[in-house]
């Protein structure tokens, strides 16, 4: 399937990241944060929707390590889409697992679809947070889990200069939110016991320890697969990014509520 021109996720930006990650993770802490995200949630024998599957990694984890029945795995790219479909199929799970590219926009499914809602650090490229969290709470039968992690920003005011400068780096369409607006969408949808909790100190170690390995331990390595010029742009993404981690301005979060049974 070929990409469009607007897909922020291609292959040699899917392979870079997954270097860093692991195999069909674009997001950070791999396995291991995505254990600490779905502490205490239960998906045995669950139908699971995975918001912006990217390239597959985690939606194919919840039905193979977390026992979920079924995963439908939905991502507005084809690139990704494509991947992901790639390593469910070789992993031998394309039974019980479905990857559909969408339109941004109201999810196509039935009210009271899924036991759990999930998704990890993709929804900051949806604008309207109210409006996510009121579509989670449709689709999830009662008493199911809308979990989730996204990269937020502090406050509800300007971004500083920082933080301008390292969102026009990423290039990415993101659309960050403070933990507060987080807080009342969840609220507002319908949702109960809802928790957010902080994973600035976490990830800005990462972050440093990530920088490290582009601009020394393991250049030699990222530079073959995605080339000087792609290699060095990252460097100044993560330099830059390790600055907003450090006033806590960025300060990625988990959260999650209830669908009242």
């Amino acid at each position: 399937m070929s990409h469009s021109d607007d897909d922020l996720y291609r292959e040699q930006s899917i392979n870079f990241l997954e270097l860093i990650w692991g195999q069909g993770y674009l997001s950070p802490g791999g396995p291991q944060e995505v254990a600490r995200l779905l502490a205490n949630i239960d998906l045995t024998a669950k139908r699971v929707l995975d918001i912006g599957c990217g390239a597959g990694g985690i939606t194919l984890s919840l039905a193979r390590d977390y026992g979920a029945a079924s995963v439908v795995g939905i991502d507005v790219e084809s690139p990704v889409c494509d991947t992901a479909r790639k390593l469910i199929e070789d992993a031998g799970f394309s039974d019980q697992i479905e990857i559909h590219k969408v339109i941004p926009g109201p999810f196509p499914f039935a009210d009271q679809t899924f036991d759990i809602v999930f998704s990890k650090d993709s929804i900051v490229h949806i604008t309207d947070k109210e409006a996510l969290a009121a579509e989670a709470f449709r689709v999830l039968k009662p008493g199911g889990w809308f979990v989730a992690s996204d990269w937020l920003i502090s406050h509800d005011h300007e971004p500083s200069a920082q933080m301008k400068q390292y969102i026009a780096l990423e290039g990415l369409d993101f659309a960050m939110a403070s933990p507060g607006r987080y807080q009342r969408a969840l609220e507002n949808a319908g949702f109960a016991n809802v928790a957010l909790h902080n994973r600035n100190a976490w990830y800005c170690e990462q972050a440093k320890l990530e920088l490290s390995e582009l601009s020394g331990s393991r250049r030699e390595e990222f530079e073959s697969v995605v080339g000087i010029d792609l290699l060095q742009s990252n460097i100044n993404i993560w330099t830059a990014m390790v600055k907003v981690l450090e006033t806590g301005e960025h300060c990625p979060h988990h959260f999650r509520g209830q669908k009242p049974g």
